[in-house]
């Protein structure tokens, strides 16, 4: 018997679909960011590839044409600002960001040198925060609401030996997508953050070929496994989906519960 006053209508699941809208995802020539690309494709979104290398993303692009998909790919340094805000002016406004392009240099906290600080701090935070301004600022003169996922790491929540560095930027990424949260939610913008542990792609292939490194690593996961691409592409999806609809500000951990030891 229903309550007096309760609810008696049946809730529709919102849409995990990404159809009519147009995504931008950057460090989209391999890896992690390539995989996202394909994955925001096949849920209908028009994706917009963005990297150095060019050939790789064509590869992709034409891949996903044989699939009916729709993809375009154009060269981009996302550290050459002038050039990231032309990027995003003449090809946007999109209705989603994938914050991707990003790195990692291993080097002991005594040992790091100035230049590998320099080069993980502007790639990894200047320039993730130029993108996402750049298109946030297209989402709202076109009066958009979207959906901005910035790639962080779980160093972003716990330290890594001899990723100092890193791990410094990505606690900067973390705190980046609170505040952006907190400013675009009144556009109707949301930011969210992704924080895989380990996955198996070209940036990590030196590393995880250490059998030692790999069996730690391994250890550290209580899940008993490395990550693959495939992990990360329906949270990606998810995030930026109607499904996430009230979620803003949040760091979805994708780290088989490293974080809970």
């Amino acid at each position: 018997m229903a309550v007096a006053g309760s609810e008696t209508r049946f809730p529709t699941t919102p849409s995990f679909r990404l159809d009519g809208q147009k995504a931008l995802v950057t460090g989209a020539s391999k890896g992690i960011g390539r995989a996202i690309a394909i994955a925001y494709a096949e849920a209908g979104a028009d994706v917009v590839l963005a990297a150095r290398s060019l050939p790789e993303m064509e590869a992709t692009v034409d891949g996903l044409a044989r699939k009916g998909l729709k993809a375009r790919a154009f060269a981009l340094d996302v550290t050459d600002r002038e050039a990231v805000r032309a990027m995003v002016a003449k090809h946007g406004p999109f209705d989603i960001l994938l914050n991707n392009a990003g790195t990692n240099i291993r080097e002991p906290f005594l040992e790091a040198k100035d230049a590998s600080v320099d080069a993980l701090i502007d790639l990894n935070i200047r320039a993730a925060f130029t993108v996402a301004q750049a298109v946030a600022q297209g989402m709202v003169s076109a009066g958009r609401r979207g959906a901005i996922v910035n790639l962080s790491s779980v160093n972003g929540h716990v330290a890594g030996i001899n990723r100092s560095v890193y791990t410094a930027t990505k606690h900067a990424l973390e705190g980046l997508t609170k505040a952006m949260a907190a400013e675009l939610g009144p556009h109707g913008i949301r930011v969210n953050a992704i924080c895989p542990t380990f996955i198996e792609t070209p940036l990590t292939a030196g590393v995880l070929s250490d059998e030692a490194f790999m069996a730690r690593a391994v250890r550290a996961i209580p899940l008993g496994r490395i990550g693959q691409v495939e992990d990360i592409m329906g949270a990606a999806v998810f995030l930026a989906a109607p499904a996430s609809g009230l979620i803003s500000g949040a760091s979805l951990l994708i780290d088989g519960g490293m974080c809970c030891l």
